[in-house]
């Protein structure tokens, strides 16, 4: 779950949740979906609870954990699980050092605590804070049943920061699968007249996920084939890659078309 106005009028263009669907595809999970919601309180509660009610075993939150009026992811989530705000010790206690930090950079002109300086350290009861070596907001991991919830900041370097320090293992530890994709760039056949070969390919190949992405206008008949599939081993993987890519190569070569791996 994206959060901020700031998405959903066209002012940012979200890059963090295309960055995340990467990371989490690689680590060999699968994302079933990505929701981008206003800086509201009640929307943000609704999502989160709408999104435990599918009980995954993750749920990431990203932006909305900094100290101006309008953060109020924390907020949200704690009411939709039924949990009361605190000042966790552990998270002040992170807050507290980047201050000084920025402080000793000459970086902060207040370098003391403050109420906006508390509220990123003001959590919901139970949550574990997530060092942030890149800013000052700490991520926070809350249990919410069979679901790990993961709140990161919005600020790109920060959330792959905290992401790939805290996050990243937890994933890999929770996935038995192994993930491995491979392209195929097809030039010379429109694809309406590759779709036939595409269609042939999924019934041969039911473990692989074929998806033609037309590159330019239609008259230009350039196609990338991107494959992917999920296995026990990345070996496996590969091999179910490497097949389906081959057979896909001699298919388009049959019908006259140029192909070239990506």
């Amino acid at each position: 779950m994206a959060v901020g106005n700031e998405l959903l009028i066209g002012k940012t263009c979200d890059t963090n949740s295309n960055w995340l669907a990467q990371q989490i595809t690689k680590l060999g999970g699968r994302l079933r979906r990505v929701t981008q919601t206003p800086d509201e309180l009640e929307e943000i509660s609704e999502v989160v609870r709408e999104a435990l009610a599918r009980r995954p075993d993750f749920l990431l939150t990203v932006g909305g954990l900094g100290p101006t009026y309008d953060d109020k992811t924390l907020q949200g989530v704690a009411q939709a699980l039924n949990q009361p705000l605190r000042l966790n010790p552990e998270a002040l206690r992170m807050v507290e050092e980047k201050v000084r930090q920025l402080a000793e950079l000459g970086v902060l002109k207040r370098p003391w605590l403050t109420p906006e300086r508390e509220k990123m350290a003001t959590l919901p009861e139970g949550a574990i804070p997530l060092s942030n070596p890149v800013g000052t907001a700490p991520g926070v991991l809350i249990k919410a049943g069979g679901t790990t919830v993961i709140c990161l900041p919005g600020v790109p370097s920060e959330m792959k920061a905290i992401f790939n320090l805290h996050v990243a293992k937890l994933m890999a530890e929770r996935s038995d699968l192994k993930y491995a994709e491979g392209s195929l760039l097809v030039e010379g056949i429109p694809e309406p007249d590759l779709s036939p070969t595409i269609d042939k390919a999924v019934e041969r190949f039911p473990e692989v996920y074929v998806k033609s992405h037309p590159k330019g206008e239609e008259a230009a008949s350039k196609i990338e084939l991107h494959l992917s599939a999920y296995a026990r081993s990345l070996e496996e993987a590969e091999e179910k890659i490497r097949e389906a890519l081959q057979w896909l190569e001699g298919e388009a070569l049959r019908l006259g078309g140029r192909v070239k791996r990506l």
